[in-house]
């Protein structure tokens, strides 16, 4: 059993689910990714999901977009990324680090030279969001060698057929899409998005932790994705938005990361008495 899921597992017995909290490497400068780490997980993040600034980012939306831009503008580059995911783990031990990347980077940088960076700076798993399972055997083989987890991702119109693949290719995690589109914080957690969390649930029978993403910005999204079968959620354009809108103001950031973080950390507690069906969502 690999890191991720090791923790997936130690907060399953505390009656806890796992928060996952994203933030763009290099955004707003390279020197202030570890003092947001920090602030990530003195409010009580997990894990941390580590962005590498990549110039056509398809699957995000405009605050992710411009959290790239800057972090790019910042010279923030892919090796920057992988020793500040280092650092990261040194200094937390017990909160896993996870790169999400698009596959031109690890095509420019080769498979193996890939991992084995990643390997070296502690790196527990990658998140690839424009590579399928199907094009992916060489890219798992040499992840299992480097014991390096494969996340991938699946969406609300991916059939049952594919998902059973899709969970048995992936480790540590199944990154759930819990929206069609881009990633950004969304005002509501659409009844469609419950039903996803609960076939993904059922279909992967406790084999592998799923987690939530897209979408997810407020306690109430947490808790209502977890009460109905997800493992965790996964939170990152609202954490980005705190950044861009107190850039410059550097302390102000890091308290309000903070507590962001912590309120939507205590919405990760299972509660016995809340069912599935109790809980509320928007139609």
């Amino acid at each position: 059993m690999g890191t991720i899921e090791e923790k997936f597992k130690i907060l399953s017995g505390r009656g806890e689910g796992a928060l996952i909290g994203y933030i763009t490497c290099g955004d707003p400068t390279p020197d202030h990714t570890l003092k947001i780490a920090e602030a990530l997980v003195d409010g009580g993040v997990d894990m941390i999901e580590l962005g590498i600034p990549f110039s056509d980012p398809i699957a995000d939306g405009p605050i992710i977009q411009r959290a790239t831009m800057r972090a790019l503008k910042a010279g923030t580059r892919p090796i920057m990324v992988m020793e500040t995911a280092r650092k990261i783990s040194e200094k937390f031990e017990n909160v896993p680090v996870i790169l999400l990347t698009y596959y031109n980077i690890i095509f420019r940088m080769g498979l193996e030279n890939f991992f084995s960076i990643a390997k070296e700076n502690h790196i527990s798993g990658v998140i690839v969001p424009d590579l399928s399972v199907e094009e992916a055997l060489e890219y798992k083989a040499l992840a299992e060698r480097y014991d390096i987890d494969t996340i991938f991702l699946a969406a609300p119109s991916t059939s049952d057929e594919r998902l059973k693949k899709i969970i048995e290719f992936s480790s540590g995690f199944v990154y759930l899409v819990s929206v069609f589109g881009v990633t950004g914080p969304r005002e509501r957690l659409r009844k469609e998005s419950i039903d996803f969390v609960r076939r993904v649930s059922s279909i992967s029978n406790g084999r592998i932790p799923v987690a939530v993403g897209f979408g997810i910005s407020k306690p109430s999204h947490v808790r209502s994705v977890i009460a109905n079968g997800a493992d965790g959620a996964i939170v990152g354009s609202k954490i980005v938005k705190i950044v861009e809108e107190n850039i410059g103001e550097e302390e102000k950031m890091l308290l309000k990361i903070r507590s962001f973080v912590r309120s939507l950390k205590k919405s990760t507690l299972k509660q016995s008495g809340l069912t599935a069906d109790r809980v509320p969502v928007s139609l």
